[in-house]
């Protein structure tokens, strides 16, 4: 869930009430909603402000369960989860979560107002990221990866362009923890819901659930890597049970084919992060990252 204000500028430029006239949409705690500002499955987020500051602009984002999941224990705990998550790690690169309401309905979280747009929403537009763009704002996700897997003990678990937002200046931010698993939770994976999105994950998170872990988030940035770059993604099919053969046996065709002009080090890079094996892939997200810093500095003559 991407939470994007794209509005507000334009409502700056052409003038806007005071806030105390703004028109609300609702409240939920202390937190009066603005309006909504995207929906997802599970959730809304609204544009909010604090009851007690009426008049300041909205600086905030609520996150809300939709009423229809209320009784649901896995939507719930979710929400739970990036609760706990958000207020356990912090980071530069992670959304912090400011206040939640998660022990009965309604459920919601609080976030800063994010400004900007998902690089997947980037994606849609049809406009290409230049090469050292791409691996500066995957190296950000890289150390919030870093951060969640030495500091919250935990792995992500649903790396994709959906939740990575850019800012106006390119600051990234890896959103939604609700999937957020530790090491001894992988071993019910292979009897729970397959979360994430089938594209981005891992093979090993759709074979053997033991051997999940902070591999499998570096095998699902590998795809963004080798998707931003070629401008497809690297294994594809509209079949889920053939796009997880896919994902299991194939070999994607090497990022050098696709693009020639870059360096052989990132499609190096790229395709170790691929490996089926997750001992072949990278250490460590921190060894990615800063990976990723000297492949920048190599490639920033390419535009």
């Amino acid at each position: 869930m991407s939470i994007v204000d794209s509005a507000e500028a334009r409502q700056k430029l052409l003038g806007v009430r005071p806030s105390a006239h703004r028109k609300l949409v609702g409240r939920m705690g202390n937190w009066q909603l603005v309006r909504l500002l995207g929906e997802g499955a599970l959730t809304r987020v609204y544009l909010a402000q604090s009851a007690d500051a009426p008049d300041a602009q909205p600086a905030y984002a609520v996150k809300a369960l939709r009423k229809e999941w209320w009784n649901d224990p896995v939507a719930i705990d979710t929400l739970r989860r990036e609760a706990w998550m958000g207020a356990k790690v912090s980071h530069p690169h992670l959304a912090p979560v400011l206040a939640a309401h998660v022990s009965g309905p309604p459920f919601y979280l609080v976030l800063p107002r994010l400004a900007g747009q998902t690089l997947a929403a980037y994606q849609t537009s049809g406009q290409r990221l230049a090469p050292p763009m791409a691996l500066w704002i995957l190296r950000q996700v890289a150390e919030a990866l870093s951060a969640l897997h030495e500091a919250g003990g935990v792995i992500h678990g649903d790396v994709k362009p959906a939740n990575i937002m850019i800012g106006p200046a390119g600051h990234t931010t890896l959103l939604d923890l609700g999937f957020c698993q530790t090491a001894t939770e992988t071993k019910s994976w292979a009897q729970r819901p397959v979360l994430g999105t089938l594209n981005y994950l891992a093979p090993e998170r759709l074979t053997s659930a033991c051997s999940a872990g902070p591999q499998s988030d570096l095998y699902s940035l590998g795809v963004v890597l080798y998707e931003l770059l070629a401008g497809e993604l690297p294994l594809a099919a509209n079949d889920p049970a053939a796009l997880i053969a896919l994902h299991r046996q194939a070999k994607p065709v090497n990022l050098a084919e696709r693009r020639p002009d870059l360096p052989v080090s990132v499609a190096r890079l790229a395709h170790r992060l691929l490996a089926k094996d997750p001992l072949r892939r990278p250490t460590s997200a921190q060894e990615v990252a800063r990976e990723l810093v000297r492949l920048e500095i190599e490639c920033f003559a390419l535009r």
